[in-house]
């Protein structure tokens, strides 16, 4: 069968990926064609356009790249139309996924979404569209199915694949091969995940940096995003020497003593990876976040551990809340207080029983291809 996979962020190629891979198993025949990235590509996809050119994030920036993506859509929807494949795989990304469901549903083409958009946080309006376009929606979260149970809409839960993605990976630590093989010093790390897109980095990185120069017995590391090099960080390591590594965000979290994380998929890997850490974000401004947060934010927090839990395991500093003086309060209360520390960590545990077993991946390539044989 044919299969028309659009991933728009790096969290989605890697999960498009291993979903890629899994339908391979089991439909050995398959053609993939579609927007990702590099690691989609490495499973057998035809990339059309990379992520990195799709990643348009906040008011200002998408206004300013309003032809390019206008161009974008009518790529896809003349590619799509032209390789008329069995199935449309939509991977979160709902700016632009939404849109390719409309145009699939109005042309004849199933379409599954894998990975719902977090309308149920932000946007809850959008769940129409998702009713109206999209034939099977697979999630990965335990309370998206209550969710979508309020709209009359059933859903497929299959797990979440970052337990594939991560446990497939994780190892004890071996401190003395990683600062050897990273040319580091044996000391503590504290390790820095300022996101993957532009706009964030550069808002959240230069206080990551300053926040991290308090606690100088520990060694900072930069988890560099997939799609940025070197010379993208440069400006900001010109106060702070940190090394920044590339492609082994789960190595260093593994090997570190806490973290500062920017709001995102990063929070659930961190805390999968049973490490400490504070919660950060600000990119709108703050006086359009409060109004943001007051008419449209539906969820108490805003990283996917606190809701999973439904409280607040790992403390956030949102907006106005992301400061200096905060950060390296909440990262005291981490290295330096014990009781907070193991409160954190039994939290953890806790989210790790709700999240299930391991296999999401597996499971959701089996149902779609099954559904598709049978056209259910």
């Amino acid at each position: 069968m044919k299969y028309y996979v659009l991933a728009g962020e790096a969290s989605g190629d890697l999960h498009a990926s291993n979903l890629i891979k899994e339908i391979s198993l089991i439909d050995p025949q398959a053609q993939f064609r579609g927007f990702g990235g590099d690691l989609m590509e490495k499973a057998g996809m035809k990339v059309l356009k990379h992520y990195r050119d799709l990643a348009f994030m906040g008011i200002v920036p998408v206004i300013m790249n309003i032809r390019t993506i206008k161009k974008n859509f009518k790529f896809c929807e003349e590619d799509l139309l032209a390789f008329n494949p069995d199935v449309l795989i939509l991977i979160d990304y709902p700016g632009f996924n939404l849109r390719m469901a409309k145009f699939a549903k109005e042309h004849g083409i199933r379409t599954y979404y894998y990975i719902s958009p977090k309308i149920w946080a932000w946007k809850q309006k959008r769940v129409y569209r998702v009713k109206a376009y999209v034939d099977e929606m697979f999630t990965i979260l335990p309370f998206e199915s209550e969710f979508y149970g309020k709209f009359d809409y059933k859903v497929n839960y299959v797990g979440n694949p970052l337990l594939d993605a991560i446990l497939q990976k994780k190892t004890e630590p071996d401190y003395p091969r990683f600062f050897a093989e990273n040319q580091l010093p044996d000391k503590p790390i504290l390790a820095l995940l300022p996101g993957s897109r532009k706009a964030e980095i550069s808002v959240l990185l230069p206080t990551m940096l300053e926040a991290a120069s308090h606690f100088p017995e520990f060694q900072c590391i930069v988890a560099g995003a997939p799609n940025m090099g070197v010379e993208f960080y440069q400006p900001f390591m010109k106060s702070h020497t940190a090394p920044i590594i590339w492609d082994k965000t789960y190595e260093i979290l593994v090997h570190s003593r806490a973290a500062i994380v920017s709001s995102g998929t990063a929070t659930l890997e961190t805390a999968i990876l049973n490490v400490p850490q504070v919660v950060v974000y600000q990119l709108t401004p703050n006086w359009l976040f409060i109004y943001l947060k007051k008419y449209f934010l539906k969820t108490k927090w805003v990283s996917l551990v606190n809701i999973i839990l439904k409280k607040e395991a790992v403390t956030e500093l949102i907006q106005a809340d992301f400061t200096l003086k905060n950060i390296v309060s909440e990262l005291n209360k981490i290295v330096h207080d014990p009781q907070n520390e193991k409160r954190m960590l039994d939290d953890y545990r806790e989210m790790m029983i709700l999240l299930g077993n391991k296999g999401a991946s597996e499971r959701a390539a089996r149902l779609m291809v099954s559904k598709l044989k049978f056209k259910v």
